[in-house]
């Protein structure tokens, strides 16, 4: 089974406006790959930088989503399953994203860690550091990368305790 792990940061209200993306890639349970990029959202306004520090200066030379998407779409390919904490987010950011670059979103299932962290462990509350704490998973809130690579060890973790993992995932 290979699972791709996904954390956006974004940079206003907009689902378009992806400024960062942490990937990570998960194949029989262990992690295999990383990547993560900046890219410039559609706006100029940022007003989530006290949140995750990324700023227009950081991005105004990256790639806008339409020029990424080939290293994006490359690296979710042969996923069976992505997963993100607060999934519905991230699930609705990459749609967001694909619909305003003019490409198809991939159809691929998202799973959920915070259905994870709650089915499997019973862990409340299950803010992103909140269940890393409960495993000992290093993390910076709000890197992308950071975030992703959390995502996945908590993936990581339900497979090797055998828990049924397709259980968090989105309608």
């Amino acid at each position: 089974m290979e699972i791709v792990a996904i954390d956006f940061e974004t940079a206003d209200n907009g689902r378009d406006s992806a400024c960062a993306v942490g990937l990570v890639r998960i194949v029989d349970g262990q992690v295999t790959d990383t990547d993560a990029f900046l890219i410039r959202p559609p706006r100029e306004d940022f007003m989530f930088t006290h949140i995750h520090g990324i700023t227009w200066n950081d991005v105004e030379d990256a790639d806008p989503f339409e020029q990424a998407w080939p290293r994006f779409s490359k690296f979710l390919e042969p996923a069976d399953f992505f997963v993100a904490h607060y999934a519905e987010f991230d699930r609705g950011v990459l749609r967001a994203c694909c619909e305003m670059a003019g490409v198809a979103a991939p159809e691929t299932p998202f799973l959920c860690t915070v259905r994870l962290a709650r089915q499997a462990w019973d862990i409340r509350p299950t803010k992103l550091p909140d269940v890393c704490a409960h495993f000992g998973i290093p993390l910076i809130h709000h890197d992308h990368a950071s975030d992703a690579m959390a995502c996945a060890k908590i993936t990581v973790e339900a497979i090797s305790q055998d828990f049924a993992i397709e259980s968090a995932r989105l309608k």
